[in-house]
């Protein structure tokens, strides 16, 4: 037995299928589990979504550590940075309840400190000039190191009051978390750029 189409139906079906006979298939495009290449503007990976957040500095560095907003109760006032040592954080302040979190690195035993002073310098590739004391310590150092990808301070540096610690970068994103420095106060090259772009000299850090 023979059925024949016919009229606007038979039309229909036609056009439908010649579409799909004719529909290009660009190979750069196909995926196992498309038919046919996704619609325009759709874009078919293998990987995993990422969280924004992931996408903010080195990969050595724990999640805890990423930048971020979180809910912050202080006295103190909106633009003053808090450094809490032993959980590892650094605080700018927002205001209204918010503080913009950073991952930090901190003084190994026996170097740590606690105090309030004012952001009296900021620059950006610093130089080193390792202290006599330090030296002393580690007699392989330089006396003085240009700054660069290679120097310890890292990208930027906040000079605090008109003593040798800074909040500066570093080449070893690996040691935020740990208590590993002479006293200075280490962030990933991408979060002391951030901070640096967001407080002026004068500002006030807190080390608790």
């Amino acid at each position: 037995m023979t059925f024949r189409l016919s009229g606007p139906f038979a039309t229909a079906v036609l056009a439908i299928s010649t579409l799909l006979i004719a529909a290009p298939v660009q190979a750069d495009s196909f995926r196992p589990g498309w038919r046919f290449a996704p619609p325009p503007g759709i874009i078919v990976t293998s990987s995993k979504p990422r969280h924004a957040l992931a996408l903010q500095g080195n990969a050595h560095v724990s999640p805890i550590y990423l930048r971020q907003v979180v809910p912050y109760s202080t006295g103190e006032a909106r633009g003053t940075i808090v450094v809490d040592s032993s959980a590892h954080f650094l605080y700018l302040v927002l205001g209204d309840g918010k503080a913009l979190r950073y991952g930090i690195g901190v003084a190994r035993s026996g170097f740590e400190w606690r105090g309030t002073h004012r952001v009296t310098r900021k620059a950006e590739w610093p130089g080193w000039t390792p202290p006599a004391e330090m030296r002393q310590r580690q007699p392989g150092l330089p006396a003085h190191m240009e700054g660069g990808p290679n120097n310890p301070l890292g990208a930027r540096a906040l000079y605090l009051g008109s003593t040798l610690y800074r909040i500066h970068g570093t080449n070893e994103p690996w040691s935020i978390g740990q208590n590993v420095s002479s006293g200075c106060i280490r962030m990933t090259n991408e979060d002391v750029i951030d901070l640096y772009g967001r407080v002026p000299v004068n500002t006030r850090v807190v080390v608790i």
